[in-house]
This record gives C-alpha cells, structure tokens and sequence, in this order.
C-alpha cells in the first residue's frame, strides 16, 4: 500500500483544478523526484553528442547526477557519476572525452566506457581485503535501464516498468517527424546548448508549451512588431523573409489558435496538433521537398511534410518542435528553480539552408536573449510568487473541461485552446505518485 505522504496527494488534484501546493511545497517536490524523475524515462542526451568513443555528456536524472559515454561501436552507456572509492564525480567537466578510459582524478581508478573497473593503483594493497573488481560495488553504476529511439537517448533509474517505446506510445510522433524530415532518416544535434534557470516549478514549463491561449497575449508585443516589420518588407521589396513570420505567428488571433487539436496520452505526454506557415512556398523549401521525394517519393514525402504536429511534450521532461527541429529538456533544481536545456537539430542531407532556419527560430524564439523567451520567464516567475501566497489556493483549469474526447485513455479535445493538457498531465501526475513502490 502507499504510504500517507502519497495518499495525501490525491487531496490536491481534482477533475478540473489542482492545489496551489503542487507547486509550492517542498515535500511534494521531493516526493516528484523520488516517484517521477527517478522512476520513469528521462531524456539523456542525442547519440551524437557522443560521437567517438570515450566522449561524454554530463546530466541529472532528479538529484542524480549522470554521464552518457559513447562506448565502443555503437554502444551508448548511461552511468552514475560517481567514483566506487571515494565517490568523486569521475567526468568533473560537462562534456568531454575520457581517452581510452574514464579516470578518476583523485586516485586514478580508471574504468571502461560501461563502467566497469580497468585498474587501480597499488591493486596489491587490496589483497586479502572485500575489494573484488568483479563486484558491481568497485565499478561505475549504471542506470537501470537505456534505451533509444531514432538516436534520442533514455535511461531509467527504475528496472520495472514499461519498455521505452511502449512508455512513448504514439508521442514517438515527434521523433519520426524530425527524422523523416531528413532525406536519409537521421538528426545530428549541433552543440552547445542553451541553458537558462527558472524561478519556477517545473510545471510551469510543461504546461506553457502548450498553452495555446497565451501567446497572442504574452507574445503579443513582439508579435505585433514583428509583423509591421513584415507588412513594411512587403511593401518595400515585394518578398517577407521567413524569420520575421517566427514572430509574427506570436500575434496570432485566440480563433485562429482555437482551430488546432490537442491530445493527451496515458503516461502524461501531450500533442499540439496544427500550426500556421510551417510550410512556405520559397525556393529554399521547394529544394528541400525535391531532396525528400527522391529520398521517398512524392506519397511519402507528402505524408512527411502533411503531418498535424506543432508541439509534442514528452512527459516529465522533454518538448519537442519537430518541424522547426527544437527540443527542450528541463532539470528540476528545487520546488521553485529548475533548468531547461535548448537543443536543435540538424537534419542530415537536407540543404544547408533548412539547417539555417531551425537556427534563426533557435535564437529568435528560444535564446535567453530573445524577448519571447523573456515574457515566459516573467510568466513563470509570477505565477510561483503568486502561488505561493494565500490569495487562493486552488489552479484553475476548467476551459473547456467536460469536451474532452476519451478514447482508450487518450484525450482529445475539440479545440486547440483548450485546458486539455494540464489535466492530462496532472492525471498522469497522481498516478505516478500514488502507484505502489
């Protein structure tokens, strides 16, 4: 049975709202870690920020923290930071490579790419001792479980539950989007990062990136400016380059945002469905369909680029745009901060210029610079401020509650600015933390 903590969390999320102290206390974050992101899948990294064997990429899974380390062959090796001796952080660096074995750099234990013991010094001092290299306790751990799919790493700490694709069901939509966009099936991430801290709970961000109401009023400056400078292009030059419309779209009618579709999937991940002028009619494009439909033929390649997605939350910690081939991955820090990780994508063997756009939407829209990015921080920012007063204690998600299609036990709305994804993922939420350990 689950203990109280667990069973008192039922009191906090209703059909239609949730308590405030989902987001503000302390205990109920621990109890996120230890139930969610600890248990379930969670986004390690692309295989190729590991290209060579040796190379790392250091992350957190909870208050974990790990290394992915590209191992020999294909071989993608998902461990435990941590040194079996003294227990120092092995790769001290965010990324790296470890040569031909990781190193401690406090006694030199030195380990092979899965983790397991290469050699120590002064081994002759062990004799006759509990050390034995053959033990899993004298190694680097390794998660429970990895698992890939299309070259987008997962690791569990739990050993039980369900294998990764059944665990993404059809949320791996995302994946197959970004991919078949490239004419040989394949993505390579192009590094670095960006890194931003937010004075948030973490569900402020998964929430947003499918809150279809708030761009048109958030957005809305940027939005509006972005699109006189269109509208002063068009008369000028007869043509509106591409970029601006990235921020013309935050203007957005709340009709126009309303004809779109959103869903919501039994393990808490959620879908967008639909967005505007995703695909334009320049010569840039056109080359781009014409490199597809000799990769695919015409049919297939219509099925690719016909696709109804905008945005695919995988559940607790990934968003994925894969027509502008964005994803976010977030790193819960405390019940208020947490770390969100901006990666793109580059697709293999399309023209360099639809790599040139996912790079202006990744700093127009998704920079720490950009004003759009800033607008959310505020957001967020105020809303854990907010929640963390007594003017209330109740979150409010009743749009369009009682509309919601359930199929199977996946929801579809019937309208894009509907509440549907927060309910779905607080849904998923109660289930995590109250199944039995």
């Amino acid at each position: 049975m689950p203990s109280q903590p667990l069973l008192d969390v039922r009191s906090l999320v209703e059909p239609d709202r949730v308590h405030r102290r989902a987001y503000s206390d302390p205990e109920i974050f621990d109890l996120e870690i230890k139930h969610i992101f600890e248990k379930t899948w969670i986004y390690a990294g692309h295989e190729t920020q590991v290209p060579k064997p040796g190379d790392y990429w250091q992350f957190q899974i909870g208050r974990q923290p790990m290394v992915m380390v590209r191992g020999n062959g294909d071989a993608v090796h998902v461990l435990f930071n941590r040194c079996p001796h003294r227990g120092v952080q092995v790769c001290g660096s965010r990324h790296g490579s470890g040569g031909d074995a990781l190193t401690c750099p406090y006694h030199s234990w030195r380990f092979h790419y899965d983790g397991s013991l290469e050699s120590v010094p002064l081994e002759s001092g062990y004799r006759d001792t509990r050390f034995d290299r053959d033990n899993p306790d004298f190694q680097m751990k390794r998660a429970a479980r990895v698992q890939r799919y299309r070259g987008f790493v997962f690791a569990s700490l739990d050993p039980k539950g369900p294998d990764l694709l059944e665990w993404l069901g059809d949320a791996r939509m995302a994946f197959d989007d970004i991919c078949d966009r490239s004419p040989v099936g394949r993505v390579e991430v192009v590094p670095n990062c960006f890194r931003v801290v937010q004075r948030s709970n973490w569900k402020f961000f998964m929430e947003n990136q499918l809150d279809a109401v708030h761009p048109s009023v958030t957005h809305m400056s940027t939005g509006y400016a972005a699109a006189d400078v269109e509208r002063k292009l068009k008369r000028e030059t007869g043509s509106q380059p591409l970029h601006y419309h990235y921020l013309s779209a935050f203007a957005t009618s709340f009709d126009q945002w309303d004809q779109l579709e959103t869903a919501g999937y039994p393990y808490g991940h959620t879908l967008l469905g639909g967005y505007m002028g995703l695909r334009p009619t320049d010569a840039d494009t056109l080359e781009h369909e014409r490199v597809l439909a000799a990769a695919y033929g015409e049919a297939k390649k219509e099925e690719i680029l016909g696709r109804n997605i905008h945005h695919v939350l995988i559940y607790p910690s990934i968003s994925v745009q894969s027509p502008l081939q964005q994803l976010r991955a977030i790193r819960p820090i405390s019940h208020d901060r947490t770390m969100s990780e901006i990666w793109h994508f580059r697709l293999v063997g399309a023209p360099e210029a639809i790599y040139r756009r996912s790079l202006w939407y990744y700093n127009l829209v998704n920079s720490p610079s950009t004003m759009i990015n800033a607008d959310d921080l505020e957001n967020w920012q105020r809303g854990q401020f907010g929640l963390n007063s007594n003017g209330g204690d109740w979150v409010s998600f009743h749009r369009d509650y009682g509309r919601d299609r359930d199929a199977n036990g996946e929801l579809h709305s019937t309208n894009g600015c509907s509440e549907l994804p927060m309910r779905a993922q607080f849904r998923a939420w109660l289930k995590y933390l109250t199944e039995t350990e």
